[in-house]
């Protein structure tokens, strides 16, 4: 009896693993086959029809037409190619880069776009010079635009002798695209590294996105490791610009990537690096952060500067305003 348990079970599993291959290989024609939307769908549904009906009620040689289907498409998919040449959005629409000499980096491209509404907007993109000397320190900003489950993480070097230079790592959509979670899994959207200054890339997420927040914090970071990341920001960029990638809504993402900067001193893997929203509670856990002597919630709730983004706006000293009133920032 335990034997025919175990049969039944292994058979069961076999065809779940099976039926969830045809699944994935189903999505990767609905989302990925380069052809119009009304097509490739009903593409798509077919496949599934007919490969489910193979697996699930085929005999003998005619059930391996499902895995020998599924393994086409596999194979397909994995010809797709990422670009940096596409018809992208405006505020994608440039690749940054940078010159390292020394001391100094140059940044290409970086966005500092000037906002009358999210989606209004004189474009800007600018050359910025730092020093490696003189990086302070690391913030870090997380962005939630609706679940708690789920945020964007930006990343805000601090210079003794210039302003904070971010870094937000996105999906680079084309024109006419939008973001899609289950589509994030597939080969939809090139990976970009935005480079940008925080009156930007801060400010149109809390002064002009509806119903988006910010917490901002400061990273336990020596200097010298500051720029130690710092440097596998601009090597990661410009391999981006000599070779484009895919973004991945689970392996390649915003969160995963920043984990890869710290090469050989990566953290620990923890749930919460899929599940980021609570990635600043994780940081809180492991010591990444300054706490200032709060418990995390209270930490958390005063490290909101919504408020404090939307009074100072455009203002010079942005980036002194939002940071006033968070316990870790204060004198």
């Amino acid at each position: 009896m335990v034997f025919k348990f175990l049969r039944r079970v292994s058979k069961f599993l076999i065809c779940l693993i099976g039926l969830l291959a045809i699944l994935w290989a189903m999505g990767a024609l609905w989302f990925d086959l380069p052809l119009h939307p009304v097509f490739r769908k009903i593409i798509a549904v077919l496949f599934f029809a007919n490969a489910a009906f193979f697996w699930c009620f085929g005999k003998g040689r005619v059930r391996l037409t499902a895995p020998a289907l599924t393994a086409v498409v596999v194979i397909w998919w994995f010809t797709l190619k990422p670009s940096n040449t596409r018809e992208w959005i405006v505020d994608v629409g440039e690749t940054a880069w940078a010159d390292v000499n020394g001391d100094e980096v140059t940044f290409h491209n970086v966005r500092n776009f000037n906002y009358r509404t999210e989606s209004d907007y004189i474009p800007q993109w600018e050359i910025r010079k730092v020093r490696l000397s003189s990086i302070t320190g690391v913030d870090m900003a997380i962005n939630y635009w609706g679940s708690p489950y789920m945020a964007h993480p930006i990343v805000s070097f601090q210079f003794s002798d210039s302003p904070p230079l971010c870094f937000s790592i996105e999906t680079r959509k084309e024109k006419g695209e939008s973001y899609s979670a289950i589509g994030g899994i597939y080969r939809q959207y090139e990976l970009i590294y935005v480079v940008a200054d925080e009156r930007d890339v801060i400010r149109v997420r809390t002064n002009y996105r509806k119903g988006e927040e910010i917490y901002l914090y400061r990273l336990k970071i020596k200097p010298e490791q500051a720029r130690e990341r710092f440097m596998g920001y601009v090597k990661t960029l410009n391999q981006l610009k000599d070779q484009a990638r895919w973004y991945n809504a689970v392996t390649n993402n915003c969160t995963t990537s920043i984990r890869t900067q710290n090469e050989g001193k990566r953290q620990p893997w923890d749930w919460r690096i899929l599940v980021n929203g609570y990635g600043d509670e994780m940081l809180y856990e492991n010591g990444g952060i300054q706490t200032a002597d709060l418990p995390f919630l209270d930490l958390k709730k005063r490290s909101l500067i919504n408020n404090a983004a939307e009074a100072a706006d455009a203002a010079p000293d942005f980036t002194r305003r939002i940071r006033m009133n968070v316990p870790t920032f204060s004198p």
